[in-house]
């Protein structure tokens, strides 16, 4: 049993050492963005600069919101970027 579980953990270790971990707040964007089709953009349709150039309008104020200015303002750019790229490689692209 001990051989079994030391080759299974040595075939998964590929896969376990690409596994990204979210940002903080990352897993929270596809509670509103996750469906396309719906009033809210689809974060699966955008790549990471459109993603990112959007935070940024939002917590410059350069954008109409309801509530994603006050949610942009609670990242800082470096921040924003790191989510951005998260979800961009994660999202299934049509």
């Amino acid at each position: 049993m001990t051989r079994f579980l030391t080759a299974a953990v040595f075939c998964l270790l590929p896969f376990l050492a690409s596994a990204q971990v979210a940002p903080p707040g990352a897993e929270s964007c596809g509670g509103c963005h996750g469906v396309p089709g719906t009033a809210l953009p689809a974060l699966s349709q955008l790549k990471s600069d459109q993603i990112a150039i959007a935070m940024a309008d939002f917590r410059k104020g350069a954008r109409e919101a309801t509530v994603m200015d006050r949610i942009a303002k609670g990242f800082s750019e470096p921040e924003t970027e790191a989510i951005a790229k998260w979800l961009a490689a994660r999202e299934h692209r049509p």
